[in-house]
């Protein structure tokens, strides 16, 4: 960084990050080798889940977070995609719902039963198809119950009424494939980053796009709202090959208010903000160490904090949600971080250096929760609504008392800006068509063998008929 005070003060100038020992950890799990830019990993108060590494299709661990340890080689999965899983994310509103996308083109919906898995999981709850091509990306509402985000490599953003099981709507407005998509704080708006260097800020509801940046010096990568100051944080690629991060005005991209050059490496850096403590966390891909900042509302808007260092590379990260950290410890942020050398996750605290044993009401302010705001109906109708907030002092333990239930849905067309989805086939994932290649290879072998046999009793029956025409009078 180019400004870096030596003094200034700040409640969070001495965080500090700590990894959790041996014993919290889980280890023994064999994270998946995809180099998909995703986590493969999600988080919440009752379960951790890791995509792992699988033959014949793709599957991720449910994993109760109380089980800490060695995760027994037989461990039930989640295993119902025909291809491998690029992307899961926890439900903010049902703790055991969980949303998967794969190369199989679906989206599936899954329901953990209480206590986590004790035999492996085939049948979603729901599955939804709609992309041609594999989906890299799924995203719910933060604040409405039932939405749901995917973004798949056929370029095109569906939005899932999860009532009635169906698009709602498609956004058409990418060139190229869709690499990350950040809500703000009552997700109203939408933005994306895409292959096409270009950076969209959008509203969701209708596909329109409200602002446009053309990144020609800044190549983007991945793009965060910060909460509610209606601003956004980019990482990227400077034009000599350095990671970058900029932070840009939501209501003009035209040029980024700033632009920081991180380092020369090459691994993608994966932004996170913590709108309660305006803290950003920026985590490079294969790099061991974890940065962070401060953010302000006047220039320089960065200031940089501290650095967690450790010596194993981290593939992806996952966050735990603020009602999931211990406030007796001062906890503002947990990370799981992904070891694949060691086929372990590492539990990240970040804390907040405290003297004081009793609840510390400035680092926890009033924070969203698990009760949603708005139903789908509202939303879709045009409502918007900031997130119900709560207050962590009492150790927030509260278990929302929705339940999801699957729609039940007949056979037909789903169409949606005058295309039918469901007249887009999903093409034969590279696992399928082996699969069948091999089945009929198969029943060729079989189909010889019997042919063969019936061969050698026609010939036998031939040469029986041909001794009796020969000698009737043996016969």
């Amino acid at each position: 960084m180019s400004w870096r005070p030596q003094y200034r003060s700040s409640k969070f100038r001495n965080v500090y990050g700590k990894a959790a020992s041996r014993e919290h950890c889980f280890d023994g799990i064999p994270i998946t080798k995809n180099v998909h830019d995703n986590h493969f990993c999600a988080v919440n108060a009752r379960f951790l889940a890791i995509v792992t590494e699988s033959a014949g299709g793709g599957s991720f661990l449910i994993i109760p977070l109380e089980q800490t340890g060695r995760i027994e080689p037989n461990y039930p999965k989640v295993c119902g995609h025909q291809g491998n899983v690029l992307d899961i994310k926890w439900n903010p509103f049902i703790e055991n719902i969980i949303a998967s996308c794969s190369e199989d083109t679906s989206v599936r919906i899954w329901e953990i039963p209480e206590g986590g898995l004790k035999r492996n999981m085939t049948e979603a709850v729901l599955e939804l198809y709609g992309h041609s091509r594999r989906v890299g990306l799924v995203e719910w509402h933060p604040t409405t119950n039932n939405i749901l985000f995917s973004a798949g490599y056929d370029y095109k953003v569906l939005i899932w009424n999860l009532e009635i099981g169906e698009p709602v709507k498609m956004i058409d407005c990418h060139t190229d494939v869709i690499l990350c998509v950040s809500f703000n704080s009552d997700g109203s708006l939408l933005a994306t980053t895409c292959k096409d260097k270009r950076l969209r800020v959008l509203e969701p509801r209708s596909g329109r796009v409200l602002q446009e940046a053309s990144c020609k010096n800044h190549r983007v990568n991945r793009v965060v709202f910060l909460g509610s100051t209606k601003r956004l944080l980019t990482t990227g690629v400077s034009r000599w090959n350095t990671r970058q991060i900029a932070l840009w005005d939501q209501d003009d991209l035209s040029m980024p208010l700033i632009e920081e050059e991180i380092d020369g490496l090459s691994g993608l850096l994966f932004p996170f903000y913590d709108a309660d403590t305006h803290m950003l966390y920026l985590a490079g891909k294969g790099d061991g160490n974890i940065r962070y900042y401060e953010i302000g509302s006047e220039k320089p808007y960065l200031s940089y904090l501290m650095e967690f260092r450790s010596p194993a590379p981290q593939k992806g990260l996952g966050v735990m949600p603020k009602h999931g950290l211990d406030v007796s410890a001062c906890e503002v942020f947990r990370f799981y971080k992904l070891i694949t050398l060691k086929g372990l996750i590492e539990p990240i605290s970040m804390i907040v250096p405290r003297r004081s044993e009793t609840y510390q009401e400035d680092i926890y302010p009033m924070t969203p929760g698990t009760e949603p705001a708005l139903t789908p109906d509202e939303w879709l109708s045009g409502v918007n609504r900031d997130p119900i907030l709560v207050s962590l002092k009492e150790g927030y333990k509260r278990n929302s008392k929705i339940v999801f239930k699957a729609p039940v849905r007949e056979k037909k067309s789903v169409v949606v800006n005058g295309i039918d989805l469901l007249e887009n086939v999903p093409p034969r994932t590279e696992n399928e068509l082996l699969r069948m290649f091999f089945r009929q290879q198969d029943e060729i072998r079989r189909l010889k063998d019997e042919l063969s046999q019936k061969d050698v009793r026609i010939r036998q029956l031939q040469l029986e008929l041909k001794n009796f025409r020969n000698n009737p009078k043996n016969n």
